[in-house]
């Protein structure tokens, strides 16, 4: 049964990167829902056609701890459950709980494509947002920062929830594909400890599940593809920032999935 589709788009959504490669700014972005059992055989599968994150550890992987943001209303949380187009999120994130490298991301849905936008951030700001204090008016700051910062005063935009998980990634050059399997996905309402390394956390999915996801720009190689085919996998369109809050509202993560 075949789960992925080559989608084509219209040529505005290329862009150029900083080397004067040419990019896409909206990439095709599929998430599935797996078990223990179908993640170890889709990464003995696509370890022989993709190579490892370059960031990537010993093991093939890292951790990754993000701080979600949204407003007074929960917005962006309820705009994910009724499939609102567009929509956008903020998060601060960080890997392997260091503050070596922090990084402000603003991430936009569009017509099924995914943007991402980002730029780096001192200790100090990230301390700074994550007290939900913003920045003194700048005009040296980045777009991203400078966007999160007029929402955090016009919409009341605030630190909400901790997001954190293993990921193991794997890249592919042509296609500008992206292959990642997420595991021991956990929320945390421990703002303060966003720098720590050990915080108070909880799983978000039953044991034993875990989250593929698929991205990519204007096309899917054969080979990956025809190796990403499974039976049973279940697509979901809820992002993990959805699952984390409507875990800790509604009490149980079966309800989270039914939406």
């Amino acid at each position: 049964m075949a789960i992925f589709m080559i989608t084509w788009r219209p040529i505005w959504i290329w862009g150029m990167n900083k080397r004067g490669r040419i990019v896409m700014d909206y990439r095709n972005e599929l998430k599935y829902l797996v078990s223990a059992q179908q993640m170890a055989l889709l990464q003995c599968r696509i370890q022989h056609l993709m190579r490892a994150d370059v960031h990537a550890d010993a093991k093939g992987g890292y951790e990754i701890r993000s701080l979600y943001f949204d407003d007074a209303w929960d917005s962006c949380m309820l705009e994910n459950e009724m499939g609102t187009d567009p929509r956008e999120k903020f998060r601060i994130r960080i890997y392997n709980h260091s503050p070596e490298r922090i990084t402000l991301e603003l991430k936009r849905k569009e017509h099924a494509m995914t943007q991402k936008l980002s730029c780096p951030l001192t200790r100090e700001q990230c301390e700074s947002l994550m007290r939900g204090e913003p920045l003194p008016i700048s005009g040296a700051y980045p777009p991203v920062l400078q966007k999160l910062l007029l929402q955090m005063r016009t919409r009341r935009l605030q630190p909400k929830v901790i997001v954190e998980y293993d990921r193991i990634p794997y890249v592919e050059r042509l296609g500008n594909v992206r292959v990642t399997l997420d595991q021991n996905i956990s929320s945390s309402g421990d703002l303060d400890g966003f720098f720590r390394e050990h915080i108070r956390k909880r799983p978000i999915l039953p044991a034993g599940q875990h989250i593929l996801e698929v991205k990519y720009d204007e096309f899917l190689p054969d080979a990956i593809r025809c190796n990403l085919q499974l039976q049973n996998l279940r697509q979901t369109s809820f992002s993990k920032y959805y699952l984390c809050r409507k875990y800790g509202r509604s009490g149980g993560v079966q309800a989270a999935l039914r939406g």
